[in-house]
């Protein structure tokens, strides 16, 4: 490859980068001020990876419903989102900039099928679960919520995990604790969104995620509440294997997703169906700060 098809691509692969980034900007600050918590080799690829979930969620979402498109139209663009997505990691271009500044980092951290595919099959079943309605949602069971959590939020915190360990030697019991730990905040993470959600998954989407009967109680709640914190707690446990410069960012991400399980803890169901949960921002800032000075305190003991 010639020089300048080599300056060609970094341009266009930087350009992909900054489309990465502006979907962060617009769709989350908690995400986003976690990420500037991280080192800088790790920033831009766990920005790359959530822009591609963002847009594959937002898609199943309610996005080409509300650009007109019918069922099937909307299948065929998760389909292509798919399709365009494993060719790309494969060739490592794509000429849609989410997908092939993901592509870079999936070949980078050698993030595979085992992982893509699983997140995808949960972008089906949501798009599936359109045909819910608020007077019949779609209801998962037990071994469904499993399965739809693992695809949509386990799998993206084993992704990160592969961008944080993707230079590092360590032995085969820390890797599976830390497996462990990235899967299980990634659990906590999509739990907790359930419950923030209650509102708009039951209203517009007609998705019943939390596989309780006809309408979450508060004994539920509780019960869910009870699920999170253990979830939580072993994540927490595992932070110090990371590596040094990820450790801040992945406290500042659990400090704030606990915040928020202690709101949803003092808020009753019918006030979870009327509105969504959320952390002010100054709260946010500060769980940040203590997360930082948490971290360099116990690099530095």
């Amino acid at each position: 490859m010639s020089l300048a098809s080599d300056t060609s691509f970094t341009h266009f692969t930087r350009t992909a980068e900054r489309a990465a980034n502006q979907v962060i900007a617009a769709y989350s600050t908690s995400f986003g001020l976690a990420c500037r918590l991280l080192g800088r080799r790790h920033r831009q690829h766990v920005r790359n990876i959530y822009a591609l979930v963002r847009v594959a969620d937002e898609l199943v979402d309610g996005v080409t419903a509300e650009a007109g498109l019918s069922y099937q139209e909307q299948c065929d663009a998760l389909a292509h989102f798919i399709d365009e997505t494993h060719r790309a990691v494969k060739l490592g271009y794509s000429s849609d900039l989410i997908i092939h500044a993901f592509a870079q980092t999936a070949r980078a951290a050698r993030i595979d099928e085992s992982l893509i595919d699983p997140f995808f099959d949960s972008m089906r079943t949501d798009l599936g679960g359109r045909t819910g309605t608020p007077e019949t949602p779609l209801r998962f069971d037990a071994d469904a919520h499993q399965g739809y959590v693992h695809g949509s939020a386990e799998v993206v915190g084993l992704m990160c995990l592969r961008v944080f360990m993707r230079d590092e030697n360590i032995d085969d019991g820390d890797a599976a604790a830390l497996q462990h730990g990235a899967s299980r905040l990634g659990a906590a993470f999509q739990n907790i969104n359930f419950l923030r959600d209650l509102a708009d998954d039951t209203t517009r989407l007609g998705r019943n995620y939390l596989g309780t009967s006809e309408h979450l109680e508060d004994r539920d709640r509780v019960e869910w509440v009870r699920t999170i914190r253990a979830q939580l707690a072993d994540a927490d446990a595992v932070i110090p294997l990371l590596p040094r410069d990820a450790r801040a960012a992945v406290r500042s991400a659990l400090s704030l997703f606990t915040a928020l399980t202690d709101r949803i803890e003092q808020t009753t169901v019918d006030e979870l169906y009327r509105s969504r949960v959320r952390v002010p921002d100054a709260v946010k800032a500060g769980l940040a700060a203590r997360a930082v000075t948490s971290t360099w305190m116990e690099l530095h003991r």
